[in-house]
């Protein structure tokens, strides 16, 4: 059993710090390791992506990167949820479960751009009828397994015109 006067770190918890700049004895004294003179040599140097004044890296690339051009906000909504919410009596199974029945029944606050079913675990309920924006593989194979069924609403495409009528 230790006692408190006998308490102390780890060997090689505490690193002392090495003071620069103290002498040429010291080894890292005179410069203090920063090398020369220069901008590097000065306190509160900033030249990360910094090329001497020519234009940076990142800024020559496009600023459009990976991120998709739309991206919609959905609501994402687990199937388990969805049961627990079923089973409290909160949403009635036997009609169809779309935005405005998880709105009402508090699953989700507001619509945004739809609905989107994730998980593949815990639905048990039979004949259950989603009409949703989009449900992963294991959410689909979950909700027929149990007898239900999943109506895909069609995506909405914003940014192709409409047919011009000749």
């Amino acid at each position: 059993m230790t006692r408190l006067n006998e308490l102390r770190d780890n060997p090689g918890a505490n690193k002392i710090r090495i003071r620069v700049g103290r002498g040429i004895g010291s080894g890292k004294g005179k410069t203090g390791g920063r090398g020369g003179k220069g901008q590097t040599a000065r306190s509160g140097v900033a030249i990360n992506g910094f090329e001497g004044g020519q234009m940076p890296l990142h800024m020559r690339m496009p600023k459009r990167g990976f991120n998709a051009l739309n991206p919609g906000d959905w609501n994402e909504v687990r199937i388990d949820r969805i049961q627990n919410y079923i089973d409290s009596g909160k949403l009635d199974a036997k009609g169809v479960i779309d935005a405005a029945a998880l709105i009402a029944a508090r699953v989700i606050r507001r619509p945004k751009d739809g609905v989107r079913l994730i998980g593949a675990e815990g639905f048990t309920s039979k004949k259950v009828t989603f009409k949703v924006d989009y449900a992963t593989k294991g959410a689909l194979a979950a909700i027929e397994t149990a007898g239900g069924k999943v109506d895909i609403i069609p995506a909405k495409a914003p940014w192709k015109k409409a047919p011009r009528a000749e």
